[in-house]
């Protein structure tokens, strides 16, 4: 379907349709770009994760069981 069809469907809707297929549509592309972001910046930053030891030096404890303190 060409965007001109889409478009004259969503017109043929009821208003309350159409406000659920433009907050649908906002919600698809704000999550796209949210994980687009995410990607980005964790590609960004994997090669000073790799080498720099500094950043990952808690991750050793990553599987160590703590308990709360009473």
């Amino acid at each position: 379907m060409r965007t001109n069809e889409i478009i004259r469907e969503i017109k043929r809707l009821p208003v309350s349709k159409r406000i659920y297929v433009v907050e649908k549509a906002i919600h698809s592309i704000r999550i796209h770009e949210n994980t687009k972001a995410l990607k980005n910046a964790a590609d960004s930053l994997y090669s000073d994760y790799k080498n720099d030891n500094e950043l990952t030096a808690f991750t050793n404890l990553d599987f160590v069981d703590f308990y709360e303190a009473k």
